[in-house]
């Protein structure tokens, strides 16, 4: 009864777009079978493998993740980037959008950073990068974001993004050392977000 957020072919009907931080250092841009070392090294890093629970643990089961995702887009179930430096390339990180759910214009958020790249502000412009795209251009309505209330650090990138605390999930996600509880964060269109944009670094 109701008429659809997003249509379906909305996304699909077009390749997938690169996007550029607003201060036009970073670009997302889709990821290439050719990063599939730089992803496999990723997922052996502690800190990412504390707070994911999706593990990897060979080249050709990243080259498949890397072939997944980008089915995930045709498909319109997600939307993974590469997160890198617009001067030279490197990839610093990833930034997801999961679940979509176009009928009702929902996502969810997701991203993690490589050590070397952590505590200079990449997160938190990549993650406002990605969402601004989602809710302004891509015309989602609600961005959600979770993470471990544990993960104090992605709680401030997700602060510094501009999505909101909403409240706590008892018990709501399995990590490698059991059940966290979860903040809950989302940002949603129309929201305005100048006040966090001046913390973006």
């Amino acid at each position: 009864m109701t008429l659809p957020t997003i249509r379906a072919g909305a996304l699909s009907s077009s390749a997938q777009p690169s996007l550029t931080s607003g201060d036009g250092e970073l670009a997302l841009r889709r990821w290439d079978v050719g990063d599939a070392a730089v992803l496999y090294t990723a997922f052996q890093d502690p800190v990412i493998r504390h707070w994911h629970a999706r593990q990897m643990s060979s080249l050709e089961e990243a080259r498949e993740w890397i072939e997944d995702v980008n089915q995930g887009w045709q498909q319109e179930r997600t939307a993974q980037w590469a997160v890198s430096r617009t001067d030279d390339g490197e990839i610093l990180g990833r930034m997801a959008l999961r679940e979509l759910n176009l009928h009702e214009g929902l996502a969810d958020c997701g991203y993690w950073i490589l050590p070397d790249a952590r505590g200079t502000g990449v997160a938190p412009r990549a993650l406002a990068t990605m969402a601004d795209w989602a809710l302004e251009t891509a015309g989602f309505h609600r961005l959600d974001l979770e993470h471990s209330v544990g993960n104090e650090a992605s709680c401030r990138v997700a602060a510094k993004a501009g999505f909101t605390v909403e409240g706590t999930r008892r018990g709501s996600a399995l990590h490698t050392d059991g059940w966290h509880d979860m903040h809950l964060h989302a940002r949603v269109q129309g929201d305005d977000c100048s006040e966090q944009r001046k913390h973006l670094s």
